[in-house]
């Protein structure tokens, strides 16, 4: 259950970058392009990887339906969750089909378990400016079983533009806005927040994200590895 948690978190800042041409200019919306994600601690070891590739796109009047899908390894490379998910792009807001996030066969195993996954539509303007204030995102799980329910919310907060400056990693060199924001999650009547930057480079998307205590002090980040478009 850890690792939707996480899916969910990756995809919100992800998909704030996962847009048709159409839509917006930080994402080639492709089939067949294909993006790796690495993740790693504070100390830099690795503790696993993400690979997305986008694998249909349909207009449709004035939007675009596309479907990704996810496949999630472990530092040792077994793979630990992998599913497709499907959103529709219209104007500056994505629609995520949320329950798809969530494999079939984790349903299955569920057994009277029931599952919901609810969230927002995510924005990105095309004109982005350092200093501009971006709506905040959400995404809602919750878990019936018998008459208990536990509930978990992800909150993307405080999403506003701080900078430009050229990031580089293994996947080259990229300029990028940086977007601060605030990620809080309440679970079960614990509610934690932890300060986030992401990196997004026109054409790319999500080039890096780190995330913070509340000191500010580094817990862990994701970079682009890979990619092809």
């Amino acid at each position: 259950m850890k690792k939707i948690i996480l899916s969910l978190c990756l995809i919100l800042f992800l998909i704030g970058g996962v847009y048709s041409q159409d839509c917006s200019i930080y994402y080639p919306m492709k089939e067949g392009a294909t993006f790796q994600y690495t993740n790693y601690d504070k100390k830099g070891k690795t503790e696993g990887v993400l690979d997305y590739e986008i694998t249909e796109v349909i207009a449709n009047g004035g939007a675009t339906q596309a479907t990704m899908v996810i496949v999630m390894k472990d530092e040792k490379g077994k793979e630990i969750y992998n599913t497709d998910y499907s959103f529709t792009c219209e104007d500056n807001k994505v629609s995520i089909d949320y329950e798809s996030l969530v494999p079939d066969n984790l349903f299955e195993q569920m057994g009277d378990m029931e599952m919901e996954i609810t969230g927002t539509d995510i924005e990105l303007p095309n004109n982005l400016e350092v200093g501009q204030v971006l709506p905040d995102a959400n995404v809602t799980m919750t878990m019936k079983m018998g008459g208990m329910n536990m509930k978990t919310t992800v909150n993307i907060l405080n999403r506003k533009v701080e900078k430009m400056e050229t990031v580089t990693t293994s996947a080259g060199s990229f300029k990028c806005y940086v977007i601060y924001s605030d990620s809080q999650t309440k679970t079960m009547g614990m509610n934690k927040t932890f300060p986030s930057r992401l990196w997004l480079a026109e054409g790319v998307g999500m080039v890096k994200q780190e995330t913070y205590k509340k000191n500010q002090d580094l817990m862990s980040w994701t970079e682009l590895t890979a990619y092809s478009n």
